[in-house]
């Protein structure tokens, strides 16, 4: 099993910026993909970032593409998501996710596929 413990986030004026962070423990070696989901009140979670573990390929929503960056660090086992230009929709629970294994996490990836999660921040982006 993995581990994922979030931190970061808060609330913010629109166009202001968050970072959070998400570290890993556990069997990390095992690791295939670590990203980010969110859940606004009333809505399904959804795909917001991920890194593919070996190579670093990242993937992100269309909703947050140019505004979002998620990057890692090997050595903390620990991944970011710089959020910047914040808009009052992205207010939702932000979920660290992980998955191991020969599986992957690309913006199609259904919550349900994803083999472990942190414990949600919430994020609120105030217009």
């Amino acid at each position: 099993q993995v581990q994922l413990v979030e931190s970061g986030g808060g609330l913010v004026q629109a166009g202001g910026s968050l970072r959070l962070s998400c570290a890993a423990s556990g069997r990390i070696f095992s690791i295939s993909a670590m990203g980010w989901y969110r859940q606004a009140p009333g809505k399904e979670r959804e795909f917001v970032a991920a890194l593919r573990w070996s190579g670093g390929t990242t993937y992100y929503a269309d909703s947050v593409k140019g505004r979002f960056t998620n990057s890692r660090d090997n050595a903390k086992m620990t991944v970011y998501l710089q959020m910047n230009s914040l808009k009052p929709e992205d207010t939702a629970v932000y979920y660290c996710a992980a998955t191991w294994g020969n599986n992957l996490m690309v913006p199609t990836t259904s919550p349900s596929q994803i083999k472990s999660w942190g414990q949600g921040t919430q994020d609120t982006v105030s217009s």
